[in-house]
C-alpha cells in the first residue's frame, strides 16, 4: 500500500468518525430537547396542582372566617352565677344533733336536712369528741 492509499483510508475513516460524532451530537441535542419539554410539562402540572390546592385552602379559610364572624356576632351566653354554698349554720347544726339524739341514722338526717352525709357524720364525730372532753 502506498502512502496515498493510506492517506485516503485515514481520510475516509476520519470522515466516518466525523459523521458519527455529528450524529451522536444531534441525538444528544434532540434528547435534551425532549427532556426539557418533559420537565416543563411536569413543572406546569405541579404548578396547576399547587394553584388548585391554594384555591381550595383559600375557600376553606374564607368559610372559617365567615363562621367566626357569625360566632362573634352572636350575643355571649349568660352564665348563671353559682353562689358558693354557705357553711352549715347553727340552726342546721342543732337540728342534726337533735335528730341524732332521737336515734335517726346519718343518711336519714342528711336526706331530711338536704346535707351531704359526710357533713352529718363529721358533725356527729365532732360532737362526740367535745362531749368526751367534758
Amino acid at each position: 500500500m502506498t502512502s496515498a492509499g493510506l492517506a485516503v483510508i485515514l481520510l475516509g475513516f476520519s470522515a466516518v468518525l466525523s459523521v458519527a460524532a455529528i450524529g451522536v451530537a444531534l441525538f444528544a441535542v434532540w434528547r435534551s430537547q425532549v427532556l426539557v419539554v418533559l420537565a416543563d410539562e411536569r413543572a406546569r402540572a405541579g404548578l396547576r396542582q399547587c394553584q388548585e390546592t391554594t384555591a381550595a385552602l383559600q375557600k376553606a379559610l374564607a368559610g372559617l372566617a365567615a363562621r367566626l364572624e357569625d360566632i362573634e356576632q352572636q350575643p355571649p351566653a349568660a352564665a348563671d352565677p353559682v353562689l358558693p354554698r354557705a357553711g352549715l349554720n347553727l340552726c342546721k347544726r342543732s337540728q342534726v344533733l337533735r335528730m341524732h339524739r332521737r336515734g335517726d341514722l346519718p343518711d336519714r338526717i342528711a336526706t331530711a336536712l338536704e346535707l351531704p352525709v359526710q357533713e352529718v357524720d363529721l358533725l356527729i364525730k365532732v360532737h362526740r369528741i367535745v362531749i368526751g372532753k367534758l
